[in-house]
């Protein structure tokens, strides 16, 4: 069984486009029986998703979650080893991966970027140095892409913040128009952050409330599984 635990989110519009991706990976793969839970702000959480699966039943957690931080490493973690009733893996988060650095490069062709535009990717951000750590590579392979230079902007927990690394930007590049990549998951508060930290343009988060979901990121979700399974 893939269980996928989402960050959760008050967002009527981040709840739908996180449900869509799961059906997405299930209507992709008839064969996976697929389940969503939440580490924060939504239900069931690990304890009640785990808790409904069959006893014996093997289980791996997918977090979708774009960097491993505290909800990988503690929240998670102690809630696979808290299970004794069914054989559980965890694997790590859905990024970096290349995948999701096309999945970028789409939402900035989407948003009409031009060879003059600034490139700032924006994080959610972490008080886990190996979640900041990952986010930083997620920017060297997206400056790769590009072949052009992209600097990073965090929402939260790390430095520089957003608004700092646009107005630093602005300074920098005076006349150029400053283009925030959204490297976020699903529209919510932090999407609305970044939407409101100064830039010309914003991405669209990685997923959006309709469909259909991005085949990077069903790709993504469901070779985490299958990789797992295949170590099993």
């Amino acid at each position: 069984m893939l269980a996928g635990f989402a960050h959760g989110t008050s967002s009527t519009e981040g709840q739908a486009a996180t449900a869509l991706l799961m059906r997405a990976v299930a209507d992709a793969h008839p064969t996976f029986d697929v389940r969503l839970g939440y580490v924060d702000v939504q239900q069931p959480d690990p304890a009640a998703t785990l808790g409904a699966v069959e006893p014996g039943r093997a289980v791996v957690v997918v977090p979708l979650l774009l960097s491993a931080g505290y909800h990988v490493h503690v929240d998670l973690t102690e809630a696979v080893q808290a299970e004794t009733d069914r054989t559980v893996t965890l694997t790590g988060a859905l990024g970096p991966d290349a995948r999701l650095i096309d999945l970028l490069r789409l939402r900035l062709d989407e948003a009409g970027i031009t060879d003059d535009d600034v490139i700032i990717l924006a994080v959610a951000g972490s008080s886990d140095a190996r979640a900041v750590a990952d986010c930083h590579v997620v920017r060297a392979q997206l400056a790769t892409l590009l072949a052009r230079n992209v600097a990073v902007g965090f929402l939260s927990a790390a430095s520089p913040r957003l608004p700092d690394a646009v107005a630093a930007a602005r300074a920098a590049h005076p006349g150029r128009r400053i283009v925030v990549s959204s490297y976020l998951l699903a529209p919510g508060y932090f999407q609305s952050l970044a939407e409101a930290a100064g830039a010309d343009a914003v991405t669209k988060p990685l997923l959006s409330a309709v469909g259909p979901a991005p085949v990077q990121l069903v790709d993504v979700v469901a070779s985490r599984y299958t990789d797992a399974v295949a170590a099993l």
